[in-house]
């Protein structure tokens, strides 16, 4: 049986939320609702299988959720995003305590993205 979860991440501002995931990580829109022309808005992003959704919505969810995301190569996406040299966030690549490598970013609205590969153990 198919099964996903969403993670849905409270934004404040559209523009720093399209620099941060869209500029810097890479992900590309996928589509955005609003009611009307003053309203919040609520997009999907998304990534090689990643997908989050973020929202403007008082009451969607509360800033300084987390996801852990598992992906095949952490240290080529580590590459690619420090290549980039976003001057709000500089994460360095760790070894975690599940055996595998990791690094963290948080958005500008405190959301924290915790992305690893699969523990060597695990194989």
């Amino acid at each position: 049986m198919p099964t996903s979860v969403v993670p849905i991440f409270r934004i404040f501002d559209y523009q720093k939320a399209v620099e941060f995931y869209i500029d810097w990580l890479g992900f590309k829109i996928d589509w955005e609702h609003k009611f009307d022309e003053n309203s919040p808005i609520y997009m999907q992003v998304s990534r090689d299988g990643i997908v989050l959704h973020l929202s403007e919505h008082h009451g969607d969810c509360a800033p300084g959720s987390k996801a852990f995301i598992t992906i095949d190569d952490v240290r080529s996406l580590h590459k690619e995003i420090s290549a980039k040299e976003y001057k709000y966030n500089r994460p360095g690549l760790e070894q975690a305590f599940w055996n595998a490598p990791c690094f963290e970013v948080i958005d500008p609205f405190s959301n924290k993205l915790l992305i690893t590969e699969k523990s060597k153990d695990d194989n």
